[in-house]
């Protein structure tokens, strides 16, 4: 079976093995420890440090998934029950049903060639309900942050950044994460770096930094590598990352440079291989210059086209990824909630209307998900539609033999 994983995943090397080693034979992998403790090497909050320099803001809260990080932001942000919050109807399934836990209703809206949200039709769903859009930057290419947090400081909203698969993307030349009110991050093995799980919340907001710690750990406050005792002002969950996790990072965070620069090289080298075929076309980026390309996404003319080319290639189209399309999450169309009755859809809060989900129900999200074709650059992921391509660890004879393949099963279709 084809190895699966994003680039951090491939490079995991001796550096990672040597600082998990030091940890472990240090006897300390709880996050907080004594300061006076040689033995103690904070590795979370050197993390969360050294993640503040990378995105250049102000303050980072570690967690141990990007699902948490979201429900932390969320939750931060005091979005709760009554309110909505404008998500993409292509994205992980986390992002909807992390609205989902914090007891506010999911708005579902279109996206376009860019495969992030469709500025038109989110301006066309925020109602005096909404309280935040949910902007995703999908597949190591941001979304339109400019007309997105236009629309949302017009509208007196918040905006959340989803960065979950874009970590190390810029947006004329500003980390993604660092536009809206909140930034969130995920470092699971299909991401740009990763600790096998672990997420992140950053913001240059020191009152919602204090928020989302508190709700990220046990209602506690910030204070270095100890934690504050008292004056706790609410209740919170516990997302803590481990020592281990933190160490992990670390170390792939050095990565990042090569990381990007790899990537950008082989997807180019692999589109170069493919753009002079008639009939497709490539996804769209807001601003090009910042995007890391972990998948390249083709957009073929019609579905029939898309499907066979999928099948050929063993990929499939991008409209049958799983979890990714809102078509495909059952649980969310059919409004299951883990309490039964109750907040967000059946809520003495809510004063909208009855919210229904079906399939079909975003035609522009699925005529483009339909017509295109997911392939791997740095994110091998059947899950994503992108189990089809190369990796950052292939060679440049790999690269020219995959896009053979693929022209192969392009022609005979076009």
């Amino acid at each position: 079976m084809k190895r699966m994983g994003g680039p951090g995943s491939f490079l995991l090397d001796e550096e990672e093995k040597k600082a998990l080693i030091e940890l472990i034979d240090s006897g300390r992998i709880f996050r907080y420890g004594d300061e006076n403790d040689p033995k103690f090497l904070a590795k979370t909050w050197n993390l969360e440090k050294a993640l503040s320099d990378y995105l250049k803001l102000k303050h980072v809260v570690s967690v141990n998934s990007g699902t948490s990080a979201l429900i932390t932001a969320i939750l931060a942000l005091g979005i709760g029950p009554g309110d909505e919050v404008i998500v993409p109807g292509y994205t992980f399934v986390a992002s909807i049903t992390s609205v989902i836990y914090s007891k506010a209703i999911p708005v579902l809206a279109e996206i376009d060639s860019s495969l992030t949200l469709d500025p038109a039709d989110v301006e066309k769903k925020i109602t005096e309900r909404t309280k935040a859009i949910m902007l995703v930057h999908m597949m190591g290419g941001a979304g339109y942050i400019d007309e997105i947090k236009n629309i949302a400081v017009k509208k007196d909203v918040f905006l959340i950044e989803d960065c979950a698969q874009a970590f190390g993307v810029t947006y004329r030349g500003k980390s993604v994460g660092s536009y809206g009110n909140i930034g969130t991050y995920s470092f699971n093995p299909y991401k740009t770096i990763t600790s096998g799980e672990g997420g992140a919340v950053a913001t240059d907001d020191e009152a919602l930094y204090r928020r989302a710690y508190s709700i990220h750990d046990m209602g506690h406050l910030a204070l270095r590598k100890g934690i504050e005792m008292g004056n706790r002002t609410l209740i919170g969950y516990d997302f803590r990352m481990n020592e281990l996790g933190a160490a992990v990072l670390l170390v792939q965070l050095k990565k990042m440079d090569f990381i990007i620069k790899t990537l950008r090289e082989k997807y180019m080298k692999f589109k170069k291989g493919i753009e002079d075929l008639k009939g497709i076309e490539f996804r769209h980026y807001p601003d090009p210059r910042g995007q890391i390309h972990t998948i390249l996404t083709v957009i073929l003319p019609d579905e029939k086209t898309a499907r066979a080319i999928g099948k050929e290639l063993d990929c499939g189209v991008v409209a049958d990824a799983g979890w990714h399309v809102y078509n495909n999450m059952e649980h969310v169309l059919e409004k299951k909630v883990p309490t039964g009755e109750g907040c967000p859809y059946t809520c003495p809060y809510y004063k909208g209307k009855i919210v229904e989900y079906e399939k079909g129900m975003l035609p522009q999200t699925d005529g483009i998900l339909k017509r295109a074709i997911n392939i791997s650059i740095g994110v091998v992921d059947r899950g994503l539609g992108s189990g089809f391509g190369i990796s950052i660890e292939s060679t440049d004879s790999e690269i020219e033999q995959t896009v053979e393949q693929f022209r192969k099963a392009a022609i005979k279709y076009l």
